[in-house]
């Protein structure tokens, strides 16, 4: 189980001046100091408001957003998350995870013989949770298991797993290091947080960019429709 007790230090977000992107064709953007793949485009529909996207498009489209912010930087107490990106993204992650070069790493790191004394293979329990509920910390040791796919906005230290709230979801593996059904058998976290007080969403650069390349294709599908 993930048993890391929630008790953390206050972090204060830098708030430096956004860089200004002009795109040909658009009014400009603007992108987050401290994440230049988000951008800030005010919401055409309420002018108190900025939307966060990870799409250049101005006006921006509000149900491909990660959400909306009252401020620049966003915080946790001024941002709405888009109910709508959330699906999107796991989607993404289902499909790709296994594709990507961090994680495949650490499904090597888990499966090999010394992984046994970083933690210890998990196993899938009688309520069929498995993954990101169960998955006891890093260390397989040929005996296989789960690994947690997380966010990079907060790195754990190596041999521990993420906070909670920076989990995507966890990929199984066998004792060589191999996943599981193809897609290591993906588990939703549920416990995955768009904005924390360490950032917003933080991806390697692989899933972003599948993830900005799903959201242009369900971009361009809304526009024909």
């Amino acid at each position: 189980m993930l048993s890391r007790t929630i008790m953390r230090p206050a972090y204060g977000i830098r708030a430096s001046r956004a860089p200004v992107l002009c795109l040909r064709g658009s009014r400009s953007v603007s992108t987050l100091p401290d994440n230049p793949h988000v951008y800030v485009v005010k919401d055409p529909t309420d002018p108190g408001r900025s939307i966060l996207t990870l799409l250049p498009t101005n006006p921006p489209n509000a149900d491909l957003s990660l959400g909306s912010c009252t401020s620049v930087p966003p915080t946790p107490t001024n941002f709405v998350e888009n109910s709508s990106f959330h699906p999107i993204l796991q989607d993404v992650l289902r499909k790709y995870a296994t594709q990507d070069s961090r994680v495949q790493q650490q499904a090597a790191v888990f499966a090999s013989p010394g992984g046994f004394n970083l933690g210890g293979a998990s196993v899938r329990n009688a309520d069929g949770a498995g993954g990101a509920n169960h998955q006891a910390g890093m260390g397989g040791a040929n005996r296989g298991g789960w690994i947690h796919v997380s966010d990079e906005r907060n790195p754990p230290d190596f041999g521990r797993i993420p906070w909670p709230e920076d989990i995507f979801g966890s990929v199984e593996v066998d004792g060589n290091g191999r996943f599981t059904q193809g897609n290591g058998n993906y588990q939703e976290s549920g416990t995955y947080r768009i904005l924390t007080r360490d950032g917003i969403l933080g991806l390697t650069p692989f899933l972003r960019e599948k993830l900005v390349q799903r959201l242009h294709q369900l971009e361009g599908q809304m526009k024909k429709n």
